[in-house]
């Protein structure tokens, strides 16, 4: 699966939460989505004068902050529900429940785990989420 047909699956799909998004699907969504963020926010700083991007270290520490313009915050509204419907589709593809995203409340612990479970390959063959896609 390429880019451009991982982003038209997730929005095909815009708020389908059954059935199964394989690794591909998942990880060319989330690049798209980054690669399309910074892009807007770039034309955002440009265009209008809106918007900040701050990176800094010190003190042992890293701190990284985004603050997006109107048309990066229309798009991140707009593809909430896409992000959070492939996000579960990809949860049943190793055959766990997408309720499992609300780990990512727990600070740190819970964005490892989803990271280690959305890395890892899809159940082969047909699971209870259905058959693969």
């Amino acid at each position: 699966m390429t880019m451009i047909e991982a982003v038209k699956s997730v929005y095909s799909n815009y708020a389908t939460f059954s059935g199964r998004a394989r690794r591909s699907e998942y990880w060319w969504w989330v690049l798209a989505y980054i690669i399309i963020i910074f892009v807007l926010g770039f034309l955002e700083g440009l265009v209008f004068g809106s918007g900040t991007a701050e990176v800094s270290a010190g003190d042992g520490g890293f701190n990284a902050s985004f603050t997006g313009g109107i048309l990066t915050n229309i798009f991140m509204i707009a593809s909430f529900i896409p992000a959070l419907a492939v996000g579960v589709r990809r949860l049943h593809d190793i055959d766990r429940s997408g309720w499992w995203l609300l780990i990512s409340f727990i600070p740190l612990i819970g964005w490892l785990i989803l990271l280690y479970w959305n890395v890892q390959p899809g159940t082969p063959g047909t699971n209870r989420f259905g058959d693969p896609v």
